[in-house]
């Protein structure tokens, strides 16, 4: 599961750095192959609901192997491709691939999992979705310099063969219900999502402004009605009911901000670094794996902070050193010593890692077994979502304050992503607030603690 939310999370944004390079092998704008990584964004982002009925219907294994194929055929096809049309195929394709791999195998792994086992699960299935977009500027930049673009693709063929062949010998069938399918939900989560995602990606270019705002208006309506069609089925594709828990509720609203924040992050950075303070791709590139190395440095003493200080504590202190970090990213200029520059990512992807831990443990704490595939599908497609909405929001407030920057090469180089750093530490507030109305001993049986009230009673 790790390795296939690796694979998957990295071919979400590996095309940035090799846009240039495809543009001019197909003989299209750099611009026109943005529609290839927003393509497949949007098809993960709008497949994922389905991914629990299916594993009702055919079998949890069936489903996530199928998955690994598709996903690994679709990475060839994307290799192969001779023209901008062909490239897109294949990505929509291998993102269908990706919306069924994530849900299915996720839920694999908690079904699988006792919760006294949770927390160090989540852990190993987390880390390498966080990895995955900090590591995907570098290796897109190296596979292009040294290789061409087609090993971008082609990278997946020898992780899916190995995935495919672990997952037929380790992961077998789990209890799933199942249930008749939702049409009509289907259609109103498919509707809002693909709204969502692609009204936020169109409305950042000004060609294609008004399309993104009728998606956006779209997918406002369709969720509304969405929701009440979820609120009042009988066997909804989505139970929303599950939103009455209070751990999954906070990991699944400010969670969602968090997730959408922090995702926008590695999408800033190696722009601030090449376009801001001049630096060569390869270098923005590995000033980033900062990010990477805080993100594994941590991992080992993740486990150990929730256990001793339990969620609330541990997520107060990630989300509000996140909005620091962010924060400081406004102080940054070209001068500023690369040590320091250094550091600083480095602590950034530590409280990344800690603060998505944490999230994604606490939102599967209180859930009962019969609720699991409809909390897992929720927050994988909540997930998927803020992904994408994080990098369309940060792109579109770049874009925005790019037209307003004052004069003056420095300043306006900088001003742009000042604002988007500000914005971005801003919208942190949303989930520090969600987080300080969390009991003290949230999900303690989770961490492994005991509320101090059960705890004095046993020492009695």
């Amino acid at each position: 599961m790790a390795a296939v939310l690796f694979m998957e999370h990295l071919d979400g944004t590996i095309l940035v750095t090799a846009a240039p390079r495809i543009a001019a092998d197909l003989g299209v704008g750099s611009a026109e192959v943005g529609l290839a990584m927003t393509v497949y964004l949007v098809t993960v982002a709008t497949f994922i609901p389905v991914g629990g009925w299916l594993a009702g219907r055919f079998g949890a294994r069936r489903v996530f192997c199928t998955s690994i194929v598709v996903f690994t055929l679709a990475s060839v096809l994307c290799a192969a491709s001779g023209s901008l049309p062909a490239l897109v195929a294949g990505r929509a394709l291998q993102g269908l691939g990706g919306a069924l791999m994530v849900p299915v195998g996720q839920l694999v792994v908690l079904r699988a999992t006792d919760r006294r086992d949770l927390l160090r699960a989540i852990a190993w299935i987390t880390w390498p979705a966080l990895l995955a977009p900090v590591l995907a500027p570098l290796l897109g930049g190296l596979l292009t310099s040294w290789a061409s673009w087609h090993w971008i693709f082609l990278v997946n063929v020898p992780v899916g063969a190995a995935a495919l062949l672990a997952a037929l010998w380790l992961v077998r069938d789990v209890e799933t219900e199942r249930r008749p399918l939702d049409a009509p939900g289907l259609l109103g989560a498919t509707v809002t999502v693909f709204g969502l995602v692609a009204g936020l990606q169109l409305v950042a270019d000004p060609r294609w402004a008004p399309a993104g705002a009728g998606l956006l208006c779209a997918a406002a309506l369709s969720g509304a009605a969405a929701v009440r069609w979820l609120l009042r089925s009988a066997h909804p594709l989505l139970d929303l009911r599950v939103y009455r828990i209070a751990g999954y509720r906070a990991a699944n609203s400010g969670g969602l901000v968090y997730r959408a924040v922090v995702s926008s992050v590695p999408f800033l950075l190696p722009l601030l670094f090449q376009d801001g303070f001049g630096r060569s791709p390869v270098e923005s590139g590995l000033l980033v794996t900062a990010v990477f190395l805080g993100n594994v440095g941590v991992k080992p003493a993740t486990t150990p902070l929730l256990r001793r200080f339990g969620f609330r504590a541990v997520l107060l202190g990630s989300v509000a050193g996140g909005a620091a970090c962010i924060a400081a990213f406004l102080l940054l200029t070209p001068a500023t010593p690369l040590w320091l520059v250094t550091a600083l990512l480095l602590l950034s992807g530590a409280l990344r890692s800690i603060g998505f831990t944490a999230y994604n443990s606490l939102q599967f704490a209180d859930v009962e077994p019969g609720r699991l595939s409809s909390a897992n599908t929720l927050s994988a497609t909540g997930a998927q979502l803020a992904t994408g909405l994080g990098i369309a929001v940060g792109a579109l407030v770049l874009q925005l304050a790019t037209t307003t920057a004052p004069a003056g090469p420095e300043a306006g180089d900088l001003f742009p992503y000042r604002v988007a750093f500000a914005a971005m530490a801003a919208l942190l507030l949303v989930p520090l607030l969600s987080v300080l109305r969390l009991p003290p001993g949230t999900a303690a049986h989770v961490a492994g603690r005991l509320p101090r009230a059960a705890a004095s009673r046993r020492a009695g």
